[in-house]
């Protein structure tokens, strides 16, 4: 089965949850404006004046992924998945990142909300190795407002999970994330890899 078809089948299981209506950002911002209580507490969700501005000019998309960190505990540092870079986006199928067997890890996902609110958002993953899917993730990310002056980013991190060990285990695996709203909207997919090596 392909990663599209894992996908399909994935949503298939998730098809119950009915969606309300949505609102944009400026209904919400009129919504009950007299009340100070409401003003107060829609200006706490990010529904204030001071939303940030879009990414780039002209930019349509509502969810911009700018960061993802692998970090494993037996490396001094977080690898690093800048995803405002073309290069990075290019090189990420490719590219191997080794771990090594049983670390513990788990991802750091920075991101930005612009144009409107976004509910449900969630990770998706599942990986493979030699083309045998060995795990799924399905992480609930939580609903969010455009970003504001007072909160440029919004930042997640993940369950811990450990690294597989022993002889068969080993090797390289090769993963493909969604990240995906309440309205099933995929606002990005990304295919990347790790390889599990000796301890």
């Amino acid at each position: 089965m392909g990663e599209e078809e894992d996908f399909k089948e994935f949503e298939e299981e998730t098809d119950n949850y009915k969606v309300g209506a949505k609102k944009t950002v400026e209904e919400y911002q009129k919504l009950d404006a007299d009340d100070e209580a409401l003003r107060k507490w829609k200006e706490s969700l990010g529904l204030g004046g001071d939303v940030l501005p879009l990414e780039y000019p002209g930019d349509t998309r509502r969810v911009v992924i700018k960061q993802i960190q692998l970090i494993v505990d037996t490396e001094p540092q977080p690898i690093t998945f800048d995803l405002t870079n073309e290069k990075t986006l290019k090189e990420l199928a490719s590219k191997r990142y080794k771990i090594k067997e049983k670390s513990v890890y788990h991802l750091k996902i920075t991101f930005k909300v612009q144009h409107e609110i976004i509910t449900g958002l969630r990770y998706v993953q599942y990986t493979k190795k030699a083309g045998i899917a060995v795990d799924k993730i399905d992480d609930h990310l939580g609903s969010y407002a455009p970003n504001t002056v007072n909160k440029p980013v919004y930042e997640v991190e993940l369950p811990e999970s450990e690294a597989p060990s022993g002889f068969l285990v080993r090797g390289n695996y090769s993963a493909v994330s969604k990240f995906i709203d309440d309205d099933k909207n995929d606002h990005l997919t990304l295919n990347w890899g790790v390889e599990i090596v000796k301890r």
